[in-house]
């Protein structure tokens, strides 16, 4: 029989709440007046729903629900209780999300209340400590300096805390000879609701009986006990370990006193401890070291093919210890393989994005006891196409603000489940990321999937779109137009700002450039890379501005839009061109003037013929590069575009230049430069003064062009457009030079030098050499 457990009101139309429950006696009421509220289903009902469900999970068939120990969830009078099989018990009787997650906290609060105590196991000594221990060098260094106090190392599950604190732990012990040790596994992130983090009042018991003290001496309550554990340390030299800690209050107070006195906390959680704590932050292996720790552990399987086979396995395991030591362990059981062999095996796991039992173990482990947001948000980063994310973007996947968005990846990032390589900016690991995919595709609707995406899509969207309104006002009217949208967040007003924003985001902007293309969403694509366009040619990312261009060209023809086909073929001439491949910018530039004609796209075919010049001009043919630029002026000014006009301005000065026409050059160049600076286009005024500097040498007025170049070096300096910095650095350099300005010719062109070899320019490169040679020789 089920004894007597008192069970919890119920109405008709709701089951009933586990939150009132205040004893297992009581949650155990609860799920029998649960049962009662799903129509009294049999116990083979509810088994056989339990085994349906597993079956479906691919849970393994020894691992069945059994009728008896389900019948067990519901007697009463019992000290422990299976809290995985009760939560089986309640979706089998009521498949609510939200309602189980309500089951789990009440769980986790009952089994805590009664079970604590009595789970706390104390040691006076430390535990064995690895024999071949590999690596962890810095960190050793790092706790073996410190004389006292706290030193909190942080990690996430499977990294190998425990072994780094023990092993760091008897090396202390043989240089400071403590009078007492004591550890304790504080159990801060157990899978099993059965065990959960030990109560600091049962460990000081623990630890005050180890100090010599009865059971009758040891006060009620954890600040009493707090206290008598501190005076009973306060002239002893103390090493205490308190392990898998789950946060500051569960440490507090386990703290021994005296400056004789040092504690090892390990925790998922950066806790932050009394003054001068320090913290150890516990990562993955270094390469070398992940395969010394196979080497070791494997010395008898055969590499096979492969040298290299180990540090695949390493690199496939991402450097965790706990995934490196499941591998082994999976090694040493496979007669007959060969490390190549693992190696292969892995490679397969990871194509189809699937992972080591040991390893999903260790990661669940952290994972389950995040809140819900944060756990929805760890799976959200999963779909990230980019390398990383900042906090609006983790906001938009979120669909919460910013400010919380924050919070939650500080969180994530203490907890070790995402890290946190560049301030601001927030990556998954490998391991994580796969876990948290199949976390993902688990948990969430594929309609909750797409709608995250959508929002972090639009976030890129808008944002690009605010930046490039900020670095190039004046070529708003160029862009693809966007519905409205309040102000992207972070403001984006200020050009530099911008700019940064742009740098930061550039891989992350292409990754999602091409995943919309694959994915089904061509119109992003198209948009995003129009709008993407000047800052992928200014900035000098050719092979990111061929990517996005390609894919935004191969989408645009597939749905049929013939306008976004010829701007993205545009945009394409223009990259060929700065790769040199000329043959191919003019094929592509031709295509989109053909089909702006089609179209009767005057500004396109406008854009298709300026470009058209500038290849020309750079495949060694000036006549016709001039001819083509004055075609697209003549229609810039037709249709009033007085960037395009600029723009083809500037380009015939640079062209005039090449034919020994520096007055032309000059008139062009001076014209450009009006309507740039009536614009308040800084980037064109830039590039209008470097060009009137080249033609002010042209006509030996090196005075005036110095002062052309320093204005543009200025400016571009001042938007971070580097290619720019280059060409005015060895441009001033040459003015100089004519001055007779030697020394400060040299440190222009040196300078010069060094960023075209940053940037990678090898046109810059060279004739900066060039010059240099020229300025070293003594007949100069």
């Amino acid at each position: 029989m089920f004894g007597h457990g008192e069970v919890v009101a119920v109405t008709p139309a709701d089951p009933p709440d586990p939150g009132l429950a205040r004893s297992l006696d009581e949650l155990v009421g609860c799920l029998r007046a649960l049962k009662l509220w799903a129509g009294d289903p049999s116990f083979e009902t509810i088994t056989r729903r339990i085994n349906a469900r597993g079956e479906a999970a691919g849970r393994p068939a020894h691992e069945s629900a059994r009728r008896g120990t389900v019948v067990d969830c519901f007697k009463t009078g019992r000290r422990r209780i299976n809290g995985e099989l009760v939560l089986a018990v309640v979706r089998a009787l009521h498949d609510d999300t939200s309602y189980l997650a309500h089951w789990r906290q009440a769980l986790r609060v009952s089994l805590a209340e009664t079970a604590a105590a009595a789970q706390v196991r104390v040691l006076d000594r430390l535990p064995e400590g690895v024999a071949a221990f590999t690596g962890r060098r810095a960190e050793l260094a790092l706790i073996t300096a410190r004389d006292a106090g706290v030193c909190v190392l942080v990690g996430m599950a499977g990294v190998g805390k425990t072994r780094l604190a023990v092993h760091a732990g008897h090396l202390l012990a043989a240089q400071r000879r403590f009078d007492t040790t004591l550890f304790v596994d504080l159990r801060g992130f157990h899978p099993d609701p059965g065990q959960p983090p030990a109560e600091p009042a049962a460990v000081l018991d623990g630890f005050l009986r180890l100090l010599g003290l009865s059971g009758h001496e040891i006060p009620h309550g954890v600040e009493a006990r707090s206290a008598l554990f501190r005076e009973r340390l306060t002239h002893r030299r103390t090493l205490v370990v308190l392990d898998n800690a789950a946060g500051e209050e569960q440490v507090r107070p386990l703290l021994p006193p005296g400056p004789g006195s040092f504690t090892l906390v390990t925790s998922r959680r950066r806790i932050t401890g009394p003054p001068g704590t320090a913290h150890v932050d516990v990562d993955v292996f270094s390469e070398d070291d992940a395969e010394r720790l196979l080497a070791g552990a494997v010395p008898s399987v055969a590499v096979g093919s492969d040298s290299a086979a180990y540090r695949r396995v390493a690199r496939r395991c991402g450097h965790l210890p706990l995934a490196l030591s499941v591998v082994a362990g999976q090694m040493t059981a496979t007669p007959g393989w060969t490390v190549t062999d693992h190696a292969d095996r892995l490679d397969e796991r990871h194509e189809h994005r699937r992972l080591d039992s040991g390893v999903e173990l260790a990661l669940y482990l952290s994972y389950q006891h995040l809140p819900a947001a944060r756990q929805t948000l760890l799976r959200r980063m999963a779909a990230h196409p980019g390398p990383d994310l900042d906090d609006h973007a983790a906001a938009a996947l979120l669909g919460a603000d910013v400010d919380a968005a924050a919070v939650h990846l500080r969180h994530l990032a203490g907890e070790s489940l995402v890290q946190e390589p560049v301030t601001g900016r927030y990556v998954l690991h490998d391991l994580v990321r796969a876990f948290a995919d199949v976390r993902a595709r688990e948990e969430d609707r594929p309609v909750e999937r797409r709608q995250a995406l959508h929002r972090l899509f639009a976030h890129y969207l808008y944002g690009a779109a605010a930046a490039m309104d900020a670095l190039y006002p004046a070529e708003a009217h160029r862009r693809p137009a966007l519905p409205e949208r309040p102000p992207t967040d972070p403001a984006l007003q200020d050009p530099k700002a911008a700019l940064q924003w742009l740098d930061a985001e550039r891989a992350t902007l292409v990754a999602v450039c091409l995943h919309a293309a694959r994915n089904g969403r061509p119109e992003h694509t198209v948009r995003l890379a129009a709008i993407l366009y000047s800052y992928l040619d200014n900035g000098g990312y050719p092979a990111d501005a061929f990517a996005v261009h390609t894919e935004a060209q191969q989408v645009a023809r597939l749905i049929g839009d013939s306008g976004a086909e010829a701007t993205a073929l545009t945009n394409l001439g223009v990259v060929c061109w700065q790769l040199g491949r000329h043959t191919e910018a003019i094929d592509h530039l031709e295509r989109a003037r053909s089909l702006c004609g089609r179209l009767g796209d005057a500004r396109g075919e406008a854009r298709a013929l300026g470009n058209l010049g500038v290849v020309h001009g750079s495949a060694g043919t000036p006549e016709r590069s001039a001819a083509f630029h004055r075609l697209a002026l003549a229609k810039f000014v037709a249709l009033g575009d007085r960037v395009g006009e600029a723009n083809t301005l500037t380009n015939l000065a640079s062209v005039s230049a090449r034919l020994h026409e520096p007055a032309a050059a000059l008139d062009h160049g001076g014209r450009a430069l009006a309507i740039f600076r009536e614009l308040r286009h800084t980037g064109g005024e830039a590039t209008a003064l470097n060009n009137l500097g080249d033609a002010l040498v042209m006509l030996e007025r090196h005075a005036d062009a110095v002062g052309h170049y320093e204005d543009a070096l200025l400016l571009f300096a001042a938007l971070g457009e580097r290619y720019g910095e280059t060409c005015a650095l060895n441009g001033l350099g040459h003015a100089l030079a004519a001055q007779g300005r030697v020394p400060e010719a040299v440190s222009r062109h040196e300078a010069a030098l060094a960023l075209a070899h940053e940037i990678d320019r090898p046109e810059e490169r060279a004739r900066a050499e060039a010059a240099l040679a020229r300025l070293s020789r003594p007949d100069r």
